[in-house]
C-alpha cells in the first residue's frame, strides 16, 4: 500500500498534507472535466463569416514526414495572386515527380500532365468545367468564401463558388458499403476544439489536388478542422491513405483566413453557356441521368 501511495505521489495525483489528498484528487478530476468541456469550434458565428484560402492553392507539407505533391522546383507555379502582384504570366502547376509517396502508375499520370503543360497545353482541372473537385482537394478551391452550417446532427461546408456542399454526419459510423460519390461519405465528431472528419467512398473521377493526382477507390481521408490565431485562421490538417495510389500515408496542411463581408451570394457554373477554356475533353456536365 505504501508503494502504491508513493507512486501516486510521484505522479502528482495528490500532495501529502491535511486535506491534501482529497483536494488534489478533485483538482485532477476537475482539470480532466474542463478539458472535456471545451466548446466545439464555431466556424460560422454569423452569416457574413466565410473562409478563403491563404497563399498558393496547393497543400502545404507537414513539419516532418511524408507530405503532398508540390511544385517541381524547376517550374514553380505563378498563381493568379502572384501574377496580379508581379505582372508575371500565370502558369499551371507542374508536379514534382521525385516525391517518394507516388506509386509508378500515379507518377506516370502526373508525368504525362506535366509534359502537356510544359508543351503549352491546357492544364485546367475538371473543376474548371464545373465538375466537383472531390475530397480532399476541394478545400483548395477557396478563392471565393467557404461557409459553414453547424447543427447537432451534421456540419455542412458550402462553397460560394459553384454552390458545392459537403455533409459531415456527426457521431455516427460509416455505412457498411458506401456508394462512391463526388465528396465521399464523411462522418465526424468534435474532439475539444477540433472537428475531426473521416471520409471514404470517393469517386475515382476526382483528383487529390490541383496537380490532378489520381487515386483509387481505397482512398481514406481524415481531416482535422480547428481555429487558430484567435479565431482568425482555420487550419485543416489532412491525412491521406490510399495503398492503391501511394506508397505510404501522407499528411498535408491547408489554412484559410476569416473573411467578413456579406452573406453568400449566388454563383453559377454549369448554367454558364460559355466554355472559356475550350475543354472538349471535359465538357460542362449535364444532369440528364443520375451520376450514382
Amino acid at each position: 500500500m505504501n508503494n502504491f501511495l508513493a507512486e501516486l505521489k510521484r505522479r502528482h495525483v495528490f500532495r501529502v498534507g491535511a486535506g491534501g489528498v482529497l483536494a488534489l484528487v478533485v483538482s485532477a478530476f476537475g482539470a480532466h472535466a474542463a478539458a472535456q468541456s471545451v466548446s466545439p469550434p464555431d466556424f460560422s458565428p454569423s452569416s457574413i463569416v466565410g473562409w478563403v484560402g491563404i497563399g498558393s492553392p496547393e497543400f502545404q507539407p507537414p513539419s516532418s514526414g511524408p507530405g503532398p505533391v508540390v511544385d517541381d522546383p524547376a517550374h514553380p507555379r505563378v498563381n493568379n495572386a502572384l501574377a496580379a502582384a508581379t505582372g508575371r504570366q500565370p502558369t499551371f502547376p507542374v508536379a514534382d515527380l521525385n516525391n517518394p509517396i507516388l506509386q509508378p502508375w500515379v507518377k506516370e499520370e502526373l508525368r504525362k500532365r506535366n509534359e502537356r503543360v510544359l508543351a503549352g497545353g491546357n492544364g485546367s482541372g475538371p473543376h474548371q468545367s464545373c465538375w466537383p473537385m472531390g475530397t480532399p482537394g476541394l478545400v483548395l478551391q477557396a478563392a471565393q468564401p467557404i461557409f459553414f452550417i453547424q447543427t447537432p446532427a451534421k456540419v455542412m461546408m458550402v462553397w460560394q463558388n459553384y454552390h458545392q456542399v459537403r455533409h459531415f454526419y456527426l457521431n455516427v459510423p460509416h455505412s457498411a458499403d458506401p456508394k462512391p460519390s463526388w465528396f465521399g461519405e464523411s462522418v465526424a465528431h468534435y474532439d475539444g476544439d477540433t472537428l475531426i472528419v473521416d471520409t471514404i467512398g470517393m469517386d475515382t473521377r476526382t483528383f487529390v489536388d490541383s496537380y490532378q493526382t489520381p487515386h483509387t477507390d481505397k482512398l481514406h481521408v481524415v481531416e482535422r478542422f480547428r481555429l487558430i490565431d484567435s479565431g482568425m485562421t482555420l487550419e485543416v490538417s489532412i491525412r491521406v491513405d490510399d495503398p492503391g495510389a501511394f506508397t505510404t500515408p501522407w499528411n498535408a496542411i491547408r489554412r484559410l483566413r476569416r473573411l467578413e463581408s456579406e452573406p453568400m451570394i449566388e454563383a453559377t457554373c454549369a448554367d454558364n453557356p460559355n466554355n472559356y477554356f475550350n475543354l472538349d475533353m471535359l465538357p460542362i456536365p449535364q444532369a440528364d441521368t443520375p451520376d450514382f
